[in-house]
Parts: structure tokens; C-alpha cells; sequence
């Protein structure tokens, strides 16, 4: 897959503003505030139905505008080169709009995983010295986007969950506790429970020799990283341990067990690997999971998804530059989008690909 045109009007800082993409490897530099990122998040955007860094819509919007369009033109060259048209139309009064080759989207959903697509961005780092919702939102954007039943199973999931919570909450204001309708939340709890374990636990197997393997040839070195996908579903039954948790759910007034809480535990060297990792390490083993996480997608899907590196270059040496270019530029045969703020610096490290090459200067 080729991303060959996008067209951005009233998005974030694009007032209208169309890019042509000629080549596999695309660097784009310019100023902090010129719409480097804003770029990124609007190919990602075309991939998600939504942006990688706003929450909410609002902050989608160009200062001024109604709302945004995004157009985006992808070649599929398995399919005799065949050109897919991607839109999608926000309006601050009207529900959005998502159109394939100007059909519809009834759910969102069903896009996912139809142009697969992996981002690194700077507050990922997060997903390392953070907390654990960044890495179970790691492992359920990889596992979205090749398996459709994970993402319908996580939507139940989170759906019953916040139901479940804000049950817990009004009963503590009651003189009388409905547990029959505890009961029915549940059992609707339980199986979708279950699936995301057993599917996220599949996927760690495939997931950590890789992400062990790309921090070796990212750092260089011989430094044991170990994984591990933490759980309590790992050795107990989901049902008994809602029951056993009741009493504190009560107390606390929000569900304290279910996959909502697991984690992927990340080791060096046997110790826990944020306390001990200095900044180089933390950032190599962020790139060394998303690459995984790119591997993964390419296997799955048999074709490279799109990399989006956004300001990848910071706090990095040279030797780590080049070692994560070596994957992504040459091993990697898939299209990459790489910004920095250097034009000279970006330039330099892309010489290298020659006519494969096309950099974009944002002015």
C-alpha cells in the first residue's frame, strides 16, 4: 500500500492544503508548530477513523472552521494498483461522516484493520515509564486491528464496564443493594472478559521474542529484556473472582478486577526495567515494541503496514539512528513518514535511499 494524496481542509493548523506523496520513504521537516505531527495524525487518522493525539473532536477543528475534511488517496498494489478513496467529514453540529470509495461507514469499527498502520510519537514513551493503560491501549490497537471480533468483544467489554461502575456508584447512595442486577452485569461481563484474556495472552506469545529481538539490534548490545502479561484471569477463574470482589467493589465503588487491570510487566537484566532504564534504553524499547507490533501486522496481513515516525530522531545516538533506520527504511519495504525538526539532520540520514526518498518542507 502506497498513501499517494491527502488533502487537509480545516484540520488542526490546515486551513486547505494538499500533499503528494511520490516515493516509499517520506521525510518531513520543518519548524515546531508548522503541522509536522498534525500531518502524521491526519494519515492515522484516515487508518483509525480518529486521531492518535485528541480525545476529543473539537480539538480536531482549525480555529475558525465549522468543522474538517480529510481526503486521502491509497494505492493497492495487490489489486492491479487499484486507487481507494478515504473521506471523512466532521461537522461540529452533525454526526461524522467515514466513506470508502464513497460508501458509507455504518459503524466505524469495520475500517479497522482495512489500512493497517503503526505510529511512534514522543509521549509514547509513556508506554514504558507510564502506567499500565498505555500498554493495554498498545495491546488492543495491534490485536483490533487483525482480529474484528477482539475489537466488538472490547466495545461490549468497556460498554458493560462502565455500566457496572456507575451502578456501583448510585447503589451507595441506596439503603438497598440490587445484587440481581450486580448479577446480570456480570455474567454480560464475563464472556467478553474472557475472550480479550485468551486473545491478548495468544498474541504476547508471538509479540515478545520480537519486541526481545529488536531491542538487541536497536541497542546494540547484549542486554536481556524480558516481557511478561500480567493478569489475574492468568490463574483464576474471571466468575469467581468478580464474586470474591464484590465486597470492595462496593466499598470502592468501581469494578477492581477484570482485563481492564492487566499489564505487560517489561524487565532488565531481572529488575524492573523504568527504574533502572536510562532515557536511550526507555526509547529503545519503545521503538523495539512498535516495531513488533509492525512485524506482527506485516505476517497477519501479508503486507507492511504504514510507519508513522513522528520526531524519532531526539534522544537517540547515532549508532541507535541508524540501526532503527537500517528495519524501517531498508529491511522494511513497506511506505514510511518520518518528521524532524532538522531539515539537515533528516536529510542526511535519508541520503542513503536515494530515489526512494522525498522530503516535504513545511515553510
Amino acid at each position: 500500500m502506497l498513501f499517494k494524496k491527502i488533502t487537509l481542509t480545516g484540520y488542526k493548523n490546515y486551513q486547505s492544503k494538499t500533499f503528494d506523496f511520490s516515493e516509499r520513504i517520506i521525510g518531513i521537516c520543518g519548524l515546531n508548530g508548522k503541522g509536522k505531527t498534525n500531518l502524521l495524525d491526519a494519515i492515522n487518522y484516515l487508518c483509525f477513523t480518529k486521531s492518535y493525539f485528541s480525545k476529543s473532536e473539537l480539538l480536531n477543528v482549525c480555529f475558525g472552521k465549522e468543522g474538517f475534511r480529510l481526503e486521502g488517496e491509497i494505492q493497492n498494489e495487490h489489486e492491479k494498483n487499484k486507487i481507494e478513496k478515504i473521506v471523512c467529514i466532521y461537522r461540529t453540529s452533525q454526526k461524522k461522516e467515514f466513506y470508502l470509495d464513497n460508501i458509507a461507514y455504518e459503524k466505524f469499527s469495520h475500517h479497522i484493520g482495512k489500512f493497517p498502520c503503526v505510529i511512534i510519537a514522543p509521549d509514547d514513551i509513556e508506554m514504558i515509564t507510564g502506567g499500565s493503560e498505555e500498554r493495554r491501549k498498545f495491546m488492543d490497537t495491534l490485536i483490533s486491528q487483525v482480529d474484528a471480533e477482539y475489537l466488538q468483544q472490547l466495545i461490549i467489554y468497556n460498554k458493560v464496564l462502565a455500566q457496572r461502575n456507575s451502578f456501583l456508584k448510585n447503589e451507595a447512595l441506596r439503603s438497598r443493594f440490587d445484587f440481581a442486577l450486580l448479577e446480570t452485569l456480570d455474567e454480560q461481563l464475563i464472556a467478553p472478559g474472557n475472550y480479550i484474556h485468551k486473545t491478548r495472552k495468544d498474541f504476547s506469545q508471538k509479540l515478545f521474542p520480537l519486541v526481545q529481538q529488536f531491542y538487541k539490534n536497536i541497542s546494540g548490545n547484549n542486554e536481556v529484556v524480558s516481557l511478561e502479561y500480567s493478569s489475574l484471569l492468568n490463574e483464576n477463574n474471571f466468575a469467581e473472582l468478580l464474586i470474591a470482589s464484590r465486597q470492595k467493589d462496593r466499598l470502592t465503588q468501581r469494578t477492581n478486577v477484570g482485563i481492564h487491570k492487566d499489564d505487560l510487566i517489561f524487565l532488565l537484566q531481572e529488575n524492573v526495567f523504568k527504574t533502572i532504564a536510562s532515557q536511550g534504553q526507555r526509547k529503545s524499547l519503545l521503538f523495539a515494541c512498535k516495531l513488533a507490533e509492525f512485524e506482527v501486522l506485516k505476517k497477519v496481513k501479508h503486507m507492511p503496514p504504514f510507519l508513522l515516525l513522528d520526531d524519532v530522531f531526539e534522544k537517540l545516538d547515532e549508532s541507535r539512528i541508524k540501526n532503527l533506520l537500517q528495519y524501517v527504511c531498508k529491511e522494511n519495504t513497506g511506505q514510511v513518514f518520518i518528521t524532524d525538526t532538522h531539515a539537515g539532520r533528516l536529510q542526511k540520514a535519508l541520503s542513503q535511499f536515494g530515489n526512494e526518498m522525498q522530503i516535504i518542507e513545511l515553510i
